[in-house]
């Protein structure tokens, strides 16, 4: 199954994707806060991204302190997540990441990318790809379920497919 991975951030946001079998993880774009009117703009920009993509479920990156409990961060995901989950057609889960964008980095000075702007431009994207492939690497059985899915109704489902 098709995924696509979201690293939220309150100025830039990463994109990722796997191949339609939801094998390998690649970089996909990433939308900076700054270049829309507002959130909801970026909201409503991210979920044509998702359903050009097509995938059968959305990855939502959630950051927890070292010690498991949350922050405010974790607090603006969870919203983020919330209001993503009524504009697209596919459940939305969270997949907890600590040092996501650390990784990333790292991954990049790995790869050669030295030049701060394109390092800066391809960090939160390389974070969605570690994200999903920390989905990925779990055990089926052992990976997040989102309840909120279950829930909505058909209408509710049908109306976000169609917007």
């Amino acid at each position: 199954m098709k995924l696509v991975g979201i690293d939220y951030g309150l100025v830039r946001t990463g994109l990722a994707a796997t191949d339609p079998d939801g094998v390998l993880a690649y970089p996909l774009k990433t939308l900076d806060l700054n270049m829309y009117p507002g959130r909801k703009a970026l909201l409503d920009e991210l979920a044509v991204i998702i359903r050009q993509e097509e995938p059968g479920a959305v990855v939502v990156g959630l950051p927890l302190m070292p010690d498991g409990t949350e922050s405010l961060t974790t607090r603006q995901v969870r919203n983020f997540a919330e209001r993503l989950v009524h504009r697209v057609a596919c459940p939305v889960l969270f997949m907890e990441e600590l040092l996501s964008s650390e990784e990333a980095a790292w991954d990049l000075a790995e790869a050669g990318v030295r030049d701060r702007k394109k390092r800066k431009a391809a960090l939160d994207q390389q974070a969605a790809v570690r994200i999903l492939e920390s989905y990925l690497h779990q055990p089926e059985c052992a990976r997040p379920v989102d309840a909120r899915w279950k829930g909505r109704s058909q209408a509710s489902r049908e109306q976000a497919e169609q917007a």
